[in-house]
């Protein structure tokens, strides 16, 4: 049996509050995009201390991709993205790390929006789980940026 639209929103509970804390986080941020599109140490800040207050084992593995990133694509400008750490060109997100345990979920993952170039036939993939940072797991991460800036 098919449902209807209403049938379906009278299901639904909206946002959790998981999402509407990120949703409440995002637009703190959009506040604040302008100055941080061109402050570098700002954005930085920001980012690195969603980085520390993130628990084990998301904190060691952002901090990693972290250096990853910004050793790979230097000219990519730290900042938050919904609360997460993400790295942005000309103030548009780039890629982000998304940390498992804000979304209660069983991996983090890090991404890659339509701003990067990363365009190959008509699929590919824009979001990767992450269990554990290997060195092959960060090299591929470090390549990927690279060519998402390239």
């Amino acid at each position: 049996m098919k449902q209807n639209n209403s049938e379906i929103n009278k299901k639904s509970r909206g946002f959790t509050d998981i999402e509407r804390a990120a949703v409440k986080e995002r637009a703190r941020e959009l506040k604040t995009q302008e100055r941080l599109s061109r402050d570098r140490a700002a954005g930085e800040k920001a980012l690195l201390e969603k980085i520390d207050e993130m628990p084990e084992p998301d904190r060691i593995m952002a901090a990693r991709i972290h250096e990853i990133v910004t050793t790979s694509a230097p000219e990519l400008l730290p900042r938050t993205w919904y609360g997460m750490p993400a790295y942005a060109r000309d103030g548009k997100v780039v890629c982000f790390f998304q940390s498992a345990q804000k979304y209660e979920s069983r991996y983090s993952t890090f991404g890659f929006t339509d701003q990067a170039n990363l365009d190959d036939g008509a699929m590919w993939p824009a979001s990767f789980a992450l269990k554990e940072l290997t060195p092959a797991v960060e090299a591929e991460i470090s390549k990927l940026v690279r060519r998402a800036v390239s």
